[in-house]
């Protein structure tokens, strides 16, 4: 199995199991070991792993970190596990501090099976940071973090490529928390800025704080869903000269999975976790970047290559009955009544196959 195939099936135990981790060895042996084993490493072979590794540091004697990933004899990196309950903004590093100092090891991972924060030495040599370069939740799998855990996998483990990319992921991570945290709630330095571009010499005063700071809170939210609407239409219209270009694709009939950027539209975090379970589900057969979704005032779409004849399903959660919309091969819809997201992983089958005849009609599309 290729490591999109294992962590999407890591990625679709997690629910099952997550509750039921009150250990952190159970954490270790339902999340951590299958997660080390994704990227490739022997956990039996302590030519590769090292579970509860010793490296004694001064006065500290006997202390052990949970695991140590070997590569020509030499420690490559270390792994601290915590209980699946527990946050990790709240743990304690301390011996991953310690023995970062002592190894070669220059990566060095923070996990609770669930959520894994990546940490090197970036800022000091020698010195893990205090901040990680990468955060990776496998609840949420996004694409682009999956790309960059890729790089530490046994075959493609290349330190430097690794290395030569994780202060740009440290402060791209870094500007979106700042990002994130300016658009839920502008500061006063944040708001002062758009005063000073819109009313130049104008004082900034209390009162013109109170007017602005909503605005700014307002125009934020405006440039990101014109940003989104502009995605859209770009992608839409893209489709739309493929598909005149092909006449193959003529001939297939279109679904309507909707636009998100129709006004009305409220896309719930029930919703989003429906969208990730397919994700996980179709990383399968497929990248989870080739899974979209586009969202209507009643249900949410999901689509292979967010191409609308390629419709995987449909999540009707706008009413008190859940419903899962599943296709044929005909494209006529079948829904199917669930009472949580998580029901969908019943229907597996059901979202594999649609997507094999969608990606196996594209393959025999493509000349020899």
């Amino acid at each position: 199995m290729s490591f999109d195939e294992k962590i999407a099936a890591l990625i679709q135990r997690i629910p099952k199991l997550v509750d039921h981790l009150q250990t952190e060895e159970a954490t270790k042996n339902a999340l951590v070991m299958p997660f080390i084993s994704a990227l490739g490493y022997d956990v039996f072979n302590p030519q590769e792993v090292i579970p509860e590794f010793v490296a004694d540091v001064g006065t500290k004697k006997g202390e052990k970190v949970d695991y140590a990933i070997m590569r020509d004899g030499d420690v490559i990196m270390l792994i601290e596990c915590k209980c699946a309950s527990s946050d990790l903004s709240q743990a304690s590093m301390s011996q991953l501090y310690r023995y970062f100092s002592v190894t070669k090891a220059r990566i060095a991972m923070l996990t609770n099976g669930v959520q894994c924060r990546f940490f090197s030495d970036l800022e000091e040599p020698n010195k893990m940071d205090d901040r990680p370069f990468l955060e990776f939740d496998l609840l949420d799998p996004r694409p682009g973090a999956l790309e960059e855990i890729k790089k530490l996998a046994k075959e493609d483990f290349d330190l430097e490529e690794m290395l030569s990319t994780a202060s740009e992921l440290k402060y791209t991570s870094e500007i979106i928390k700042a990002l994130s945290s300016q658009y839920e709630s502008p500061d006063e330095e944040f708001v002062r800025f758009f005063f000073s571009k819109t009313n130049p010499g104008a004082r900034f005063t209390a009162s013109a704080r109170e007017q602005f700071t909503p605005l700014v809170s307002k125009a934020f939210s405006q440039f990101i869903s014109d940003k989104i609407s502009d995605r859209l239409r770009s992608a839409l219209q893209s489709e739309t000269k493929s598909s005149k270009s092909d006449p193959q694709e003529d001939k297939e009939p279109a679904v309507d999975n909707g636009d998100a950027s129709k006004e009305g539209v409220i896309t719930t975090e029930e919703e989003l976790e429906g969208f990730r379970i397919v994700r996980a589900i179709a990383c399968r057969v497929v990248p989870p970047g080739r899974i979209a979704h586009r969202d209507t005032k009643t249900y949410m779409g999901i689509l292979l290559d967010d191409n609308n004849r390629k419709p995987i399903c449909r999540l009707w959660f706008n009413t008190k009955q859940k419903y899962l919309g599943v296709f044929d091969q005909q494209k006529v819809e079948n829904r199917i009544p669930i009472d949580d997201p998580t029901d969908i992983y019943k229907h597996s089958d059901r979202i594999i196959s649609i997507i094999e005849l969608y990606d196996g009609a594209m393959n025999q599309e493509k000349p020899e």
